[in-house]
C-alpha cells in the first residue's frame, strides 16, 4: 500500500490543460460565440504511467457508486448514487449523499460542503470561474429547491449559485463540457424547457439560458433485430482541447437528418455546432438482441488529434462490440476504419481515460488481447480484472495490471497533475480495501533530477 501523502504538484510539463481554466474564464466574460481558443477540458496529459499501488488517504464511499470525479484547485468532488462515505483510518460513517467534496492532498472529507442533492449525480464540469461547478444527473432539487437535473453550485459550500437557472430537462443528464461560454450538455432528455431536444443542448455558462445554436436534430432511436429499442440519448460526450471538435457517442441513428450510428463528430464554430463530415458505420450492427446502443465512454487525447471509444455488447465477431478502439480524426470524410481495437472477449468497458501515456480502461472486464474470446480467455488474452492499460500506438495491453473487484465496473476514470482517479461500485483495488473510490499516483522524480522521460512502453503484456 502506498503510505505517503499526495505527490507535489507536477511541474508544467506533465500538465499543459489545466492552464485553460485562465482562458476560458476569460472567454465566458466576453461571452456569445463558440471559441477557437481552449475548451475547459477533462483528462490531463501524461509523460509516463501512473503506478499500480493506490494511495492509502483516499476516503470509502460505502454504497452506491462513484460515478464522476472532478478536481478543482486542491479539492476533489466525488459524485454518484452513494449516500454513505467514512475517511480513510476512521469509522464514524458520514451521511453525505451523492456529492462530496475532498482534500485532494489528505483524502479529508470536507462536512461542511453540503449540496443536498436529491437524485444520482453523473456529470461534472469546473465552472469558469475556479469557484464553482456544474452538476448534472436524475436530480430534481438542490438544496431543497428545484433544480431539474443540471445545476450551479459553490464549490466551497454545496450552495446554488445564484443567477444560473437553466429550463428543465426532463430526463437525466450524463455528461457535460464547457467550451467557452457555454456548457454542452448531453444526456437522456427529450425536451429542454419544453422544447424538443433529444439527448443533446447547450445552455448559457453564466446565467444557464438555453442555447439554440447547438441543435444537431439527433434522431432514431435504434432498434435491434427482437424489436428492443430505447429513447434517443448521448451516454458520453468530450470536446477537443482547441475547443473546435465534439464527439458524441448515444442511442441515436441520425444526426442533422443524415445517418450516424451511435457515434458522431461536430464541428464547433462562432456560429454554433455543425454535423462533420467524419463518420463510421463500424457501429451500425448490433450486439446483443436486446441492446439497442452500446457505446459507453469516449475520450480524446491531449493532442487533440484522435480519440478512444469504449463499449459493451457481447462477444460478436466482425464488429466492435465489448473494445476499445481507437480513431483519428484526420480529414472529415466517411468510412472511418479504427486505428486499433482491443478486445475483451466478451466483456463490457464502461470508462476510458487517454493520457498521452496510456489508454486507460475500465468495466467489468476479465481480459484485453482477447480477439478470439466468446465469454473465454481466447489465444493471447492477459488477465485485466476492471481495470487495464493499452498501448496507444500499438493498440495492445502494457504489462501494468493493479487488478480491481468488477462488480458492475469501473464507472470512471480521471487523471489529474498527481495521477489517476478511479471511481466504480467495488471495495477491493490491487487486493486492498479501496471502497468505490481509488488514486494512482504518478511516479515522483528524487529532489533535484529532471522529470521522467516518456517511456518506451512495451507493446504487449
Amino acid at each position: 500500500m502506498t503510505t505517503a501523502s499526495a505527490p507535489a504538484p507536477p511541474s508544467r510539463t506533465r500538465r499543459r490543460r489545466r492552464a485553460v481554466v485562465a482562458v476560458a474564464a476569460t472567454i465566458a466574460a466576453v461571452g456569445g460565440a463558440f471559441p477557437t481558443t481552449p475548451a475547459l477540458a477533462v483528462n490531463a496529459a501524461h509523460t509516463t504511467m501512473v503506478g499500480a499501488d493506490p494511495v492509502d488517504w483516499t476516503p470509502h464511499a460505502l454504497d452506491g457508486t462513484v460515478n464522476r470525479i472532478l478536481q478543482i484547485g486542491n479539492r476533489v468532488y466525488l459524485a454518484g448514487t452513494f449516500t454513505t462515505v467514512r475517511n480513510a483510518g476512521q469509522s464514524a460513517q458520514l451521511a453525505m449523499p451523492r456529492l462530496v467534496a475532498l482534500d485532494a492532498t489528505t483524502g479529508r472529507v470536507d462536512t461542511t460542503f453540503r449540496p443536498r442533492v436529491n437524485g444520482a449525480v453523473r456529470a461534472l464540469a469546473a465552472a469558469p470561474d475556479g469557484r464553482s461547478l456544474y452538476v448534472g444527473g436524475a436530480f430534481t432539487t438542490v438544496g431543497g429547491m428545484a433544480a431539474s437535473r443540471l445545476a450551479r453550485i459553490d464549490a466551497a459550500t454545496g450552495a446554488r449559485v445564484a443567477g444560473f437557472t437553466p429550463p428543465a430537462l426532463n430526463n437525466q443528464v450524463n455528461d457535460v463540457r464547457l467550451v467557452g461560454g457555454r456548457l454542452v450538455v448531453g444526456g437522456a432528455f427529450q425536451t429542454v424547457g419544453g422544447v424538443t431536444r433529444r439527448g443533446l443542448t447547450a445552455v448559457d455558462a453564466t446565467t444557464g439560458a438555453a442555447d439554440p445554436s447547438v441543435d444537431l436534430r439527433l434522431a432514431g432511436p435504434r432498434v435491434t433485430s427482437s424489436g428492443a429499442t430505447a429513447p434517443v440519448k448521448v451516454e458520453a460526450l468530450d470536446v477537443s482541447p482547441d475547443g473546435r471538435k465534439l464527439v458524441l457517442a448515444g442511442n441515436f441513428s441520425t444526426v442533422a437528418g443524415v445517418t450516424r450510428h451511435q457515434l458522431a463528430v461536430a464541428d464547433l464554430t462562432a456560429a454554433g455546432a455543425t454535423l462533420s463530415g467524419w463518420s463510421t458505420d463500424r457501429y451500425q450492427p448490433p450486439c446483443a438482441r436486446t441492446m439497442p446502443a452500446y457505446l459507453r465512454g469516449v475520450d480524446i487525447a491531449p493532442d487533440g488529434s484522435w480519440f478512444v471509444v469504449v463499449t459493451t455488447g457481447g462477444p460478436f465477431p466482425g464488429t466492435l462490440c465489448d473494445t476499445a478502439a481507437r480513431f483519428e480524426f484526420g480529414a472529415a470524410t466517411a468510412g472511418k476504419q479504427p486505428t486499433w481495437a482491443n478486445y475483451t472477449g466478451g466483456d463490457t468497458l464502461l470508462s476510458v481515460a487517454v493520457t498521452g501515456a496510456a489508454v486507460y480502461v475500465g468495466g467489468h472486464q476479465r481480459w484485453l488481447d482477447n480477439p478470439l474470446g466468446r465469454n473465454s480467455a481466447g489465444a493471447g488474452a492477459v488477465s485485466r480484472p476492471g481495470i487495464g492499460a493499452i498501448h496507444p500506438t500499438t493498440g495492445r495491453a502494457l504489462p501494468w495490471n493493479p487488478t480491481k473487484a468488477r462488480g458492475v465496473g469501473t464507472a470512471e476514470l480521471y487523471a489529474t497533475d498527481r495521477g489517476l482517479w478511479v471511481g466504480s461500485d467495488t471495495e477491493t483495488f490491487a487486493r486492498e480495501y479501496h471502497a468505490r473510490v481509488a488514486f494512482l499516483p504518478l511516479p515522483q522524480p528524487a529532489r533535484g533530477a529532471p522529470e521522467p522521460a516518456r517511456p518506451a512502453l512495451s507493446g504487449a503484456a
